[in-house]
Parts: structure tokens; C-alpha cells; sequence
């Protein structure tokens, strides 16, 4: 009810609405209509009333409620139940809990911060508060465990097409799933699974995009190697990007259901910036280097080196440019 209440202002554009014409045409009581305005004024909205032209919407809060997402969804799965959180310890955390209570597909989970946000390897990641994308998707695929890995990838392509869209074409995805822009990192992923050996009982998507994090505003170890849409000179609408993301991510999710991952791998081949490139490999105290020539069935990283061809498993392994510092341990 307050999402169709909220569209009539958005049709307003600024201009008044009648509480008497939302409460015929949605056939509800006025005093249903002004409670309902009052919730929203509880959530950030500001309205200007009038005795004699009813109200008017002057200020809609940047904040990504279940009410603002489905005024601009348009998946049939993702995103169709919202659980929202104005701060969390970890989207991922909150989606397990969930999940293994038999949430149901396509369930997403959504901060406006958190706390102890992780990316893979253990990494920090900073998520403050309305200045990003901080989410997680719950799948429940039909697919066998030995297939999920690939998840990360398909993931990668769904959101760098989603940030396409918004206004950002550089963006490309570096090996496995991280999304960079101009050589900067503007997205970090996290997938975990629950599974027997032969079904998936969920896999989680953890995602987290930088929207307006200015430079100076990152943690000191982070400013020469993060990025934000801000910092790209984009002022994007969180909500608009996030029903892209997922639009382009079910789009995706839906290959690998219905055919396979084959053409999912293919998407993400188009969009690498790493393939064609040298390659420095980090495992544990070991690194060679060579060039990425491909990704192989399995979403393996296949790097030629003087011995011959190598296959990088995502696991515990770094992918840097050759020129890069090797990080110390």
C-alpha cells in the first residue's frame, strides 16, 4: 500500500495530491492514507501538506528500503523478497541464517552499512553507510555442487553489466570476480555454499558496489587502489543500479539454469580485463608469472608460463599485475 501511495507523488513530480483522490482510487479511508504517510515520514520522506491541495512529497531519503527497490524492480526472482537493515555485521551473515531457515530463492539481503564487511581471502572491505551497495542473494540452483564455483563468475558478469548500464562501460572484470574501473576496484564479491554431495541446499551471493565514497574518504590503504561511481564523476542512484545489477544477474542466473554455464563463461570472457594481460600468480609464499590466456570449463584461470600452461584455481590465490607489489604476508 505505501509503495502505490509513494507512486502517486513520484507521478505528482513535486506537485500536490489529493488524499481524498489516493483514498477512492485505492479505495481505502483517508485516515488509512494519512497513517500510512505518517509511517513514511518515520522513514526519512518529508511531505508538505495543505488544507486545501493535500500533500506533496518534498524529500525522498537515498536509502535502499524494500518500498524504494520494488518502485524500480522488474525481475521475476531476485529481489522479490527484500530483507533490509539499516546496519549489520555482514549481508552474508544475515542471508546464512535465513537460508538455512528455508527462506525462499531469490530472497536479497540489503545494508546501508556493515560493520565487518569480508571479501575473499579474508579481506576488509568498506561498506559505510548509504555510500554503496551492500547486499546478498540467496540461490537455491538445480545444478550439482561441482558446478557452483562458477557462480562467482556468472555473479561478476551480472553486475558489470549493471554498471554498464548506469553510465560506466570501462568497467571489466578482473580474474575471478573483483569489478574495476580505470585499474581501480569499485566491487567485491563473496560466495558461500551449503551442500550434500549431490545437491546445493544454497549458495549465498554476497556483493558489495562503491557508490559515493569520495577518495579521500577511504581507508588510507585502500585510496590508491579503490574507486566509487562518485570518484568516476557518476551521482548514480542506488536503487536504479541495484535493479539493474539484479536484472542483468537473473538474466544470467537463468542461462546457467536453463543451458549450462557455457554461455555464461563466454559473457565473462567478453568482459575480462585480464585475459591477454601478464599475470603475476600469488599462492602462500610461491608467484610466477605469465599471460592469462584463457578461463577453461570450469571457470579455471589458465596462465602460459615457460613451462607450459598452468590452471589457477580462485581458492587462496592472487592474480596481479606483473608490475604490482607482492604483498607481504
Amino acid at each position: 500500500m505505501r509503495n502505490e501511495i509513494l507512486e502517486y507523488f513520484r507521478k505528482a513530480n513535486g506537485g500536490y495530491v489529493s488524499g481524498e483522490q489516493i483514498s477512492k482510487d485505492l479505495k481505502v479511508s483517508r485516515t488509512a492514507i494519512w497513517k500510512h504517510i505518517n509511517v513514511l515520514k518515520e522513514r526519512g520522506y518529508i511531505f508538505e501538506s495543505s488544507t486545501r491541495k493535500g500533500y506533496r512529497l518534498i524529500y525522498a531519503p537515498d536509502l535502499l528500503t524494500p518500498l524504494e527497490i520494488e518502485s524500480v524492480l522488474h525481475t521475476e526472482l531476485l529481489g522479490r523478497h527484500i530483507e533490509y537493515y539499516e546496519s549489520t555485521t555482514s549481508t552474508n551473515e544475515e542471508a546464512k541464517k535465513i537460508a538455512m531457515q528455508g527462506a525462499e530463492e531469490g530472497t536479497i539481503v540489503v545494508a546501508e552499512e556493515q560493520v565487518t564487511g569480508h571479501g575473499r581471502l579474508s579481506r576488509s572491505f568498506y561498506t559505510p553507510f548509504a555510500k554503496g551497495i551492500w547486499f546478498s542473494v540467496i540461490l537455491r540452483p538445480k545444478f550439482f555442487p561441482m558446478e557452483a564455483s562458477k557462480c562467482t563468475l556468472m555473479a561478476a558478469v551480472g553486475v558489470c553489466r549493471g554498471i554498464h548500464r548506469l553510465g560506466l562501460p570501462a568497467a571489466g572484470i578482473k580474474w575471478p570476480n573483483d569489478i574495476l574501473v580505470n585499474g581501480k576496484k569499485m566491487v567485491g564479491m563473496l560466495s558461500e555454499m551449503s551442500s550434500s554431495m549431490e545437491k546445493i541446499d544454497y549458495i549465498i551471493l554476497g556483493i558489495g558496489i562503491n557508490t559515493g565514497i569520495k577518495e579521500n574518504e577511504f581507508p588510507e590503504e585502500f585510496r590508491e587502489t579503490a574507486t566509487s561511481f562518485l570518484n568516476e564523476g557518476i551521482n548514480v542512484s542506488r536503487k536504479n543500479l541495484l535493479a539493474a545489477v539484479l536484472a542483468e544477474l537473473e538474466a544470467e542466473y537463468k542461462l546457467a539454469q536453463t543451458e549450462g554455464f557455457e554461455r555464461v563463461l563466454e559473457d565473462w570472457r567478453k568482459l575480462s580485463i585480464t585475459l591477454g594481460k601478464e599475470v603475476r600468480v600469488i599462492y602462500s609464499n610461491e608467484n610466477y608469472i605469465g599471460k592469462a590466456v584463457d578461463i577453461d570449463k570450469d571457470g579455471c584461470l589458465l596462465v602460459e608460463t615457460k613451462e607450459g600452461i598452468q590452471r589457477v584455481l580462485a581458492g587462496d590465490v592472487s592474480i596481479r599485475p606483473v608490475d604490482a607489489p607482492i604483498p607481504q604476508r
